[in-house]
């Protein structure tokens, strides 16, 4: 037997009339008292003429309607200031909104929490609440969210940021278009702390200044800088020693072993471009000498170990191999030395960042495996960039137990922000990309409070 769960789509698809839609349910709201107090002096004012106005709230799902509410409100005139006011209605509804308050934070919410785009957004309001709300309409709102987020980053946004601060910040630029954002995010808490956003590649200058704000806020709270890790980038060294005198960076360990990944790779494919130029021409037709045959044995086993190359190329990268991984690495790698060697660098390689071990015994390997390099010109053209200077700073975190080897705390903000731009919205401005980050940064701040709310949800059902 199935269990309870069908799809079944909303009654209400595929209607092409107006007169067809469920009417509304019309449900009388009143505000119409006959005194109310001026806003402005206190003074108690007779009510002058009655008004109405209709505001769209979430529909009825016992009737599967619309719900309208017909407000019916008090103007008032004071005679001591003699002016006329209406009846505030600020609780219900914004000032000359159709929609309640109800409505435009659910609205809101499906964007910012849940990731819905403008227009699925518009038809989710439709067919779980009963309220139609132009997609338009949800992309004022969520842009007036937008401005409302970025006005509190500086004051409550970095209050919650940096209240349990771990010391240690990662930072790194993610390019998008002629658009540059810079973030820094606490590398163990992986909360975002600061963000800008620049309409040109950065320099030295816009780095130095994005370092400073970082330093003021933890000024302005007492904490300190523990421990800066970046990428590989040559815009963050200067101005992070200038900024942060003495303070330890750390080259992110996954970005120096990723182009190291890179040239092993791309070796075994040249190793498997040359084994298929190697293959010899055979005519067509069925092979009737004994060259015709020993040629035809020959391509098929080139042919046979390219493939194998091919199939088996992420063993040379991985990192922990099993006892039937290495039978087959040895076997695809059987009659070339070349491989074979590039395999047991990059065992060393991985050795480097072991923790278990102090920088400067990091070190003393790494200048070991260099001078190992240095004998085979072969390998070592490979494997330039283990001659790169940078790759020192990438074992810093091997003295400090708290330090992470990585920058993943910042590259998962940034993972995050292709895939609004991809799926959800897209946005091409400075000013709006700006905007769409302090909105994006304000979910996550409540995403603690939600994870306690569903938790105890479950308590509370499970009894």
């Amino acid at each position: 037997m199935f269990g309870p769960g069908v799809y079944r789509p909303d009654p209400t698809e595929g209607i092409t009339a107006i007169a067809d839609l469920p009417p509304p349910e019309i449900v009388p709201y009143s505000r119409n008292d006959k005194r109310h107090p001026c806003p402005r002096c206190g003074h108690s004012a007779y009510r002058d003429k009655q008004l109405q106005r209709t505001l769209h709230d979430l529909g009825n799902l016992d009737l599967w309607c619309p719900r309208d509410l017909v407000v019916t409100y008090a103007q008032h005139y004071c005679t001591q200031c003699r002016k006329y006011f209406h009846a505030d209605l600020s609780a219900l509804a914004p000032p000359g909104g159709q929609y309640t308050h109800r409505v435009i934070d659910l609205a809101v919410r499906l964007v910012v929490e849940d990731g819905l785009p403008y227009r699925p957004a518009s038809w989710h309001l439709w067919r779980d609440h009963r309220v139609i709300v132009p997609f338009a309409t949800i992309q004022n709102w969520v842009e007036a969210g937008e401005k409302k987020a970025q006005s509190r980053m500086d004051t409550a946004f970095l209050d919650w940021a940096l209240a349990d601060f771990s010391g240690y910040v990662a930072a790194d630029e993610l390019y998008d278009g002629p658009f540059c954002i810079l973030s820094a995010v606490d590398n163990r808490c992986y909360k975002r702390i600061l963000y800008d956003v620049f309409d040109h590649d950065p320099t030295h200058e816009d780095i130095r200044a994005f370092l400073g704000r970082l330093k003021t806020a933890l000024a302005a709270r007492d904490l300190t800088l523990l421990g800066m890790s970046t990428d590989g980038s040559p815009l963050s060294p200067t101005p992070l020693a200038e900024v942060f005198r003495g303070v330890p960076h750390q080259l992110c360990q996954f970005h120096v072993v990723q182009d190291i990944v890179q040239a092993v790779v791309q070796a075994v494919a040249c190793e498997r471009k040359r084994l298929a130029a190697q293959q010899p021409k055979v005519p067509r037709g069925r092979p009737r000498t004994q060259a015709a045959k020993q040629a035809v044995r020959t391509k098929k086993r080139l042919a046979a170990q390219g493939a194998a190359l091919f199939a088996a190329r992420s063993l040379f990268v991985q990192r922990h191999l099993h006892k039937t991984e290495r039978k087959t690495l040895w076997r695809v790698s059987r009659g070339l030395p070349q491989l074979q060697a590039l395999r047991t660098v990059m065992d060393q390689v991985y050795a480097l960042f072991d923790r278990r071990c102090r920088t400067q015994t990091a070190l003393d390997k790494l200048a070991t495996l260099r001078r190992r390099l240095q004998r085979f010109p072969q390998v070592g053209e490979t494997l330039k960039k283990l001659f790169a200077p940078t790759l020192e700073k990438a074992l810093t975190f091997l003295d400090d137990k708290l330090l992470p080897s990585t920058s993943n705390a910042v590259e998962r903000g940034n993972r995050r922000y292709r895939k609004m731009q991809k799926s959800v919205y897209r946005v091409r401005t400075q000013a709006q990309i700006s905007a769409r980050l302090a909105l994006d940064m304000w979910r996550e701040a409540q995403a603690e409070g939600r994870q306690q709310t569903l938790a105890l949800l479950h308590r509370a059902r499970a009894g």
